[in-house]
């Protein structure tokens, strides 16, 4: 049950902090696409002379600090406890954890920096690039913590579910890096986002594959340790049931990546929407000043005369 609700609650986070960036950017690029340029957090939008909702501006940055600082205790207590159904043992698993652990923390570290920078005038914020790119080296960290966890899982299932997410781990790691190079980079500043909301969807459907009796494949069931109490994930005994249930997790993947795009083709068209962007016909540019006016209207008369 701890498990579960875990996974349910990395995937509430991940979901909302990928949402929320992806409204943001395409709100940014459609109301000034010149001046647009990627960040790694948007405050909420400033209301004049509502104080309330000027203290408000960084609650997501706020949130995030919370959730991380959820997932570094959460990963570091479950490093004090015993789990006999890794390979090997106890050991492992506690310095598999504590590197998540670690992983989580600069996150965290990164983040509150850039709360009180927000906050705090005696400190100077940090450029966006610079913090793209430190969230590049973190994202590549949390896919090599999901790689070696994979690796050392007596479950199948869940080194394969560990598996994918270290992939997208290592693609949010990639656009991080990109963005960091060339912050005006829309398609990978919204790539980022919607792989943000892949992780969460991902986090969800691994809680439910794994810990969840109605979601567990055909042919395989739950791990347990009995002389130590110890539950684990799912496994499939049967060689024939494992490949059904990685085939199964595999189009479960390439489900929730449909869902993201439609995701992302939704919000991009309410976001549209409510900037007041609607989709009008053909037209011809009309001239920037008086004098290209009236040699515009000079040039018309003369085509229709010679006509």
């Amino acid at each position: 049950m701890g498990g579960m609700l875990y996974k349910l609650f990395a995937s509430a986070s991940l979901l909302t902090l990928g949402l929320y960036h992806l409204v943001c950017t395409f709100f940014h690029v459609i109301k000034s696409p010149q001046s647009y340029a990627a960040k790694p957090f948007y405050p909420l939008p400033r209301v004049s002379g509502n104080n309330n909702n000027n203290r408000l501006q960084k609650l997501p940055l706020i949130i995030l600090i919370l959730s991380l600082s959820v997932a570094f205790l959460h990963q570091t207590l479950i490093s004090f406890y015993s789990d006999p159904l890794v390979k090997g043992s106890t050991p492992v698993h506690r310095f598999s954890s504590l590197n998540s652990a670690a992983v989580f923390f600069l996150f965290l570290l990164v983040a509150v920096y850039l709360l009180l920078s927000e906050s705090a005038s005696s400190l100077i914020p940090l450029p966006s690039d610079l913090l793209f790119a430190l969230a590049s080296g973190g994202f590549f960290l949390h896919y090599s913590a999901a790689t070696a966890s994979a690796a050392i899982q007596t479950s199948d299932l869940q080194a394969h579910c560990d598996s994918l997410s270290a992939r997208v781990s290592a693609l949010c790691s990639l656009l991080c890096l990109l963005l960091a190079c060339r912050p005006r980079l829309f398609v990978a500043d919204a790539a980022l986002a919607a792989s943000v909301c892949l992780q969460g969807l991902w986090q969800l459907q691994t809680g439910l594959s794994l810990y969840v009796d109605g979601f567990i494949p055909e042919g395989c069931h739950r791990l347990l340790d009995v002389s130590g109490g110890v539950g684990g994930s799912t496994q499939c005994d049967i060689q024939e049931s494992k490949l059904r249930a990685v085939s199964v997790l595999d189009l479960m993947f390439t489900v929730h990546v449909v869902l993201v795009v439609i995701l992302l083709f939704v919000t991009y068209t309410m976001v549209a929407m409510a900037a007041g962007v609607r989709r009008t016909g053909s037209y011809e540019a009309l001239p920037n000043n008086s004098s290209d006016s009236s040699n515009h209207i000079q040039m018309k008369s003369l085509t229709g005369t010679q006509a």
